[in-house]
């Protein structure tokens, strides 16, 4: 019997006060980063339990666009627009702006990349990550820089 999980992330808690810029390559507690140590993996375990992930935007120092353009794009390109509106809840209750931004403008164009395999990239080397393939999930390096 599968247990559906409701997991909760806290960018402030779980990854940084300060979060940075787009790649790694740029910045300290990039984007790329947060997807990779944290909304990867746990974006998986609630797709194999069938629940939710809610990320907490808020009691942040604020956020560059492109820091949460490169995370939840990359989610998007992994799992598939669908699975990305089905599981996830973004709450940003200090810059509603944010949640907009990604429902409204992220979330379309990072499935219009997926669907044209126009690939992510990556600005340091990852372990590997999931990805959403033929519905099943498959972890390996999907892109290395």
């Amino acid at each position: 019997m599968i247990v559906m999980e409701t997991m909760t992330i806290s960018i402030k808690n779980d990854f940084s006060e300060y979060p940075g810029l787009r790649h790694c390559s740029i910045s300290d507690k990039s984007g790329e980063e947060f997807y990779h140590q944290i909304l990867n993996r746990e974006f998986a375990n609630v797709f194999e339990s069938g629940g939710k992930l809610t990320v907490d935007l808020d009691d942040t120092s604020g956020f560059a666009s492109s820091f949460l353009d490169e995370a939840f794009g990359n989610l998007v390109f992994d799992f598939t627009l669908g699975e990305v509106q089905k599981r996830i809840e973004i709450i940003s209750e200090d810059e509603p702006v944010w949640k907009s931004m990604l429902q409204d403008k992220t979330f379309p164009q990072w499935e219009e990349r997926r669907r044209k395999n126009d690939r992510p990239s990556v600005t340091q080397i990852h372990p590997s990550w999931f990805r959403l393939v033929d519905g099943k999930l498959v972890s390996r390096v999907w892109e290395v820089c």
